[in-house]
This record gives C-alpha cells, structure tokens and sequence, in this order.
C-alpha cells in the first residue's frame, strides 16, 4: 500500500496553518490547489483499486462461509441417514475450508482497512478542494486590497516629500524677496542727495513763457485777483 504511505501527510495537513506560514497567500492557495486537484485524481483512482480489493475479499469470506456451511448441513444429513463415515468426509472438507477461511477474513479485515484509510484520504481531499475554492476568491481579494494599500502607503510618502520640497521652495522664495528688498533700499540709500534749490531751479528754468503769463492773467481777472 505505498499509496497510503505517500499520502498520509494529506490526512494530518492543516490547510490553514500552510496558508499562513506563506508569503503571498494568492499564489499558494493556486498551487496548492494544483497539487491537491493532482492527488485527487490519483487517491481516486487509488481508492477505486482498494475498494475493489475490498469486495473481492468480501465475496471469497461469504462464499468460504456458504461452503463450510453446505458441507456441515451435508454432514448433518449423512449422520441422520446413519453414514457416519461420510459424515466425517464431510467434516474434514468442512474444517479445511474453514482453515482457508482464516486467511481469507484476514486477507478481508486488511482490504477493509485500506479502503476506509483510502476513503478518509479521498474525502479530507474533497473537503479541502471545495474549502479552497470557496476561499481563493476572498483571499486574492484580500490580497489585492493589501497590495493596494501598499502601493497608497508608498505615494503617501511621495506627498510627504513633495510637501518637503514645496515647503523648501517657499522658504527659497521668501529669501529672494528678502534678497530683492535688501538690495532695492540698499540702491536709495546709495543714490546722491537731491538739491531742493537745484529742484526748484529745473522747475523755472526755460524762460518766460508769454501764452502761460497770458492764461494767468486771465484767471486772476476771472477771480477778480489783484
């Protein structure tokens, strides 16, 4: 039975411990699906082949057991008609036939066995399958939503440092004003001092100015101004 050797981890397998021990749950829940959908196909054909075995020892134990039962009623029937030698014939055929039967039910009770080791094995493989399908769905889900998180995270530091730099920017900006500002103050304080003298002197100079004095006159005699 080296099926049952190479399977009897599937029976003791805890699916959800090999879920979490892995790094990307989506991917192993596929290959692990895979593999099981692979064990299946052949624990089926497995279990088949052990429960075959099992009813073929069935019916050598039943029929063992009609003949030895056959040879006693014959045995029965002989000593009633007074033939006991015969009887006895039938007996030892009896008790050999039994004596086959012990190894038959021995050869039966191991085939049982087997076939429900098999069965366990077929049935936890089924069980398991239909559990995965029923959560790989969820779980790639899942996955997919941590994944995006993490790529939020990740531009959530990029803000962060854009921030940064929009932050160094101004501080850069408010520098030049003050650069700009400094040097503007420090261009009036550099320039030369205005004469008010010479001020006024560039306001009168260029003559007189006929149609100017004209005007003014005008407008003193329309104020009636002396």
């Amino acid at each position: 039975m080296g099926i049952l050797a190479r399977f009897t981890d599937i029976l003791s397998a805890n699916i959800n411990a090999l879920l979490d021990k892995c790094e990307d749950p989506a991917k192993m829940i596929d290959e692990y699906l895979r593999d099981m959908t692979n064990d299946l196909a052949e624990v089926k054909k497995e279990t088949a082949s052990v429960m075959a075995e099992e009813s073929r020892t069935k019916r050598l134990v039943d029929d063992n057991r009609k003949d030895a039962e056959k040879y006693a009623a014959l045995a029965k029937k002989a000593l009633v008609a007074g033939n006991e030698d015969d009887a006895r014939v039938f007996l030892v055929k009896k008790q050999e036939i039994e004596a086959v039967g012990a190894g038959l039910q021995t050869a039966y009770a191991a085939a049982h066995e087997n076939a429900i080791k098999m069965r366990q094995l077929h049935d936890k493989l089924v069980s398991d399958i239909n559990n995965l399908n029923a959560r790989r769905q969820a779980i790639k889900a899942k996955v997919a939503v941590a994944k995006t998180q993490e790529k939020v995270n990740s531009l959530g530091s990029s803000a962060e440092k854009a921030q940064g730099a929009m932050s160094a920017f101004e501080r850069m900006e408010a520098k030049a004003d003050q650069m700009l500002d400094q040097a503007n103050a420090m261009a009036e304080l550099n320039s030369p001092a205005i004469d008010a003298a010479q001020a006024l002197e560039e306001k009168y100079k260029g003559g007189d100015n006929d149609s100017v004095e004209d005007e003014l006159i005008a407008l003193k005699a329309q104020l009636g101004i002396e």
